[in-house]
C-alpha cells in the first residue's frame, strides 16, 4: 500500500482554502447573507441525513465507552439541529465587519488616516466531539470574510461530513466557492500536524477541545494560536450577598450543563455565611447527583462531602463533580482564583457595590460575571450570534470570539498629492 502523502494534502487543502479567500474579501454583504440564509436551510433541508450520520456516530461511541460528557456534546437531536440552523441565520442578520472604518482622522499633513477592517485570510478550526461548531465556525468565517478548514475528532467524522456536504452544496447554489468551508476528511493525527505547518496559506489556528489537545496544537503549530486551555470557572459567594439569588445562580453554573468550558467547578463561600448558605446548596447539590469535594470547613458543615486535595483547586471536571471552599474575605477568594483559575470565566454574588468593583478590577478572566451564572459566557449570550473559540489570551483576542475577532485591520491614507520632505 502506497504511503499517504500527508504534506500535499495539507497544501491542497490550504492552497484551496486561500483561493475561495481571495474571493471572499471581494464578496459584498448581501452575498454572504444570502449564502448564509442557504446553509440555514440545507441543515434543515438534510437533517435526515445528518441524524443519520450523527446515529451511527454515537453508536461507535458509546462502544468506545465515551464519557458522558463527551456524548452530550457529541449528540445531535432535531432540536439541536434547528438550533444550529437558527444559529446560522443570527450570524446574517449581524453588521458585517469588513470595511467597518474603527478609526478616521486627518492628519496636518492633509492626509486622510483610516484603519478599516479586513478578514484575517483562513482559518483552521481544531475542535473535539461538538459536531455544532462545524456550523456555527462556517457561519462565522464566512461573515467575517475569511475561508474555513473545519478538522473534528473521529468521534463526529460521519457528523461533520454530512454537515460539510450540506454547507459546501448550499455556498455552491449561492455563487460562492464550496472550498469557503472545507471539512478535513481524515482524523489521522499526521494530516494534522502538516496543517500546522501551512504558515504560508493558513492564518490562523483556533482549536477547541481538552487542555491535552489545545497544548498540542500550540506546541506543533507554526501558525498562531488562539488558546484557552481549560475552564476552570469559580462563584464567589460574598458575606453580603442574596443567598437565594446565590443558591439558584451556583446550582445553574455547576447543574444546567456540566460538561461545556463554562460551567463551575470551584465554589468559594465567605465563612460568614458559610454556615447558613452550605447546608442548603450542598444538599440540593448532591440531590442533583453532583459529587462533593471540599477542603475542611466544607466537610464539618456537610460530612458526605470527600476531602479536596490540591489537585482539586486546578481541575476542570467537566462533569456533575464540585470543589468547595470556605474562605475568610473576598481579598482570599481573588487570591484562590489567581492561583487556581484558568482566566476563563469567574463570578460573585454580592449586594455591595465596594466588593464587586474590587472583583472585577482584580480578577483578571476573559469574562467576569456580577450575580449572574458562568453559564452566560457565551458568544451567543453576548450577542454574538455565536462564537468560534472562546480566548484565554490577551492578545488578538479574549473571551468568546465573534465575527469582528475573526477579523484583523489595514491601514488606508489617503492624500492629494502630498509628498515627504
Amino acid at each position: 500500500m502506497a504511503k499517504t502523502d500527508w504534506t500535499r494534502q495539507a497544501q491542497d487543502l490550504g492552497r484551496r482554502a486561500r483561493s475561495a479567500a481571495r474571493v471572499l474579501r471581494a464578496a459584498g454583504s448581501s452575498a454572504k447573507d444570502a449564502a448564509l440564509e442557504a446553509m440555514a436551510d440545507a441543515l434543515e433541508a438534510r437533517a435526515k441525513d445528518i441524524l443519520k450520520a450523527n446515529a451511527a456516530d454515537l453508536a461507535d461511541a458509546r462502544k468506545a465507552r465515551l464519557a458522558d460528557a463527551l456524548l452530550d456534546r457529541l449528540t445531535l437531536t432535531p432540536e439541536r439541529l434547528r438550533k444550529m440552523a437558527a444559529g446560522v441565520r443570527e450570524v446574517a442578520a449581524l453588521r458585517d465587519p469588513v470595511g467597518e472604518v474603527i478609526e478616521g482622522y486627518v492628519r496636518p499633513s492633509g492626509l486622510r488616516i483610516e484603519r478599516v477592517r479586513v478578514p484575517l485570510g483562513v482559518v483552521l478550526l481544531i475542535y473535539e466531539s461538538r459536531p455544532n461548531v462545524t456550523s456555527d465556525a462556517a457561519a462565522l468565517c464566512l461573515k467575517s470574510g475569511n475561508a474555513a478548514i473545519l478538522r473534528g475528532g473521529k468521534e463526529s467524522l460521519r457528523s461533520n461530513r454530512a454537515i460539510g456536504r450540506a454547507l459546501a452544496s448550499a455556498l455552491q447554489a449561492a455563487g460562492l466557492p464550496p472550498d469557503a468551508v472545507q471539512v478535513v476528511e481524515s482524523p489521522d493525527r499526521s494530516l494534522l500536524a502538516a496543517l500546522l505547518k501551512q504558515s504560508e496559506t493558513i492564518d490562523l489556528v483556533i482549536p477547541r477541545g481538552g487542555e491535552g489537545l489545545i497544548r498540542a496544537v500550540a506546541e506543533q503549530s507554526r501558525i498562531p494560536v488562539i488558546k484557552h486551555y481549560k475552564g476552570v470557572c469559580h462563584v464567589y459567594v460574598d458575606d453580603l450577598a442574596d443567598l437565594d439569588m446565590a443558591a439558584d445562580i451556583c446550582f445553574n453554573a455547576k447543574v444546567q450543563r456540566p460538561g461545556v468550558c463554562n460551567a463551575m467547578e470551584t465554589m468559594l463561600v465567605h465563612e460568614n455565611v458559610a454556615a447558613r448558605f452550605l447546608p442548603r446548596i450542598l444538599k440540593r447539590l448532591a440531590e442533583a447527583g453532583v459529587e462533593l469535594r471540599g477542603c475542611p470547613r466544607t466537610r464539618k458543615l456537610w460530612p458526605d462531602a470527600r476531602k479536596a486535595s490540591e489537585k482539586d483547586w486546578g481541575a476542570e471536571y467537566l462533569d456533575l463533580v464540585l470543589a468547595v471552599r470556605v474562605v475568610p474575605s473576598i481579598e482570599e477568594a481573588i487570591e484562590h482564583i489567581t492561583v487556581h483559575g484558568s482566566a476563563h470565566t469567574d463570578a460573585i454574588v454580592s449586594e455591595d457595590v465596594r466588593r464587586i468593583r474590587q472583583f472585577v478590577r482584580d480578577v483578571d478572566s476573559s469574562s467576569v460575571m456580577v450575580n449572574t451564572t458562568t453559564r452566560f459566557s457565551d458568544g451567543g449570550e453576548y450577542g454574538l450570534g455565536a462564537e468560534v473559540g472562546i480566548s484565554t489570551d490577551k492578545l488578538h483576542a479574549r473571551g468568546p470570539m465573534g465575527v469582528r475577532d475573526l477579523t484583523t485591520y489595514k491601514w488606508i491614507v489617503t492624500g492629494q498629492g502630498q509628498l515627504r520632505t
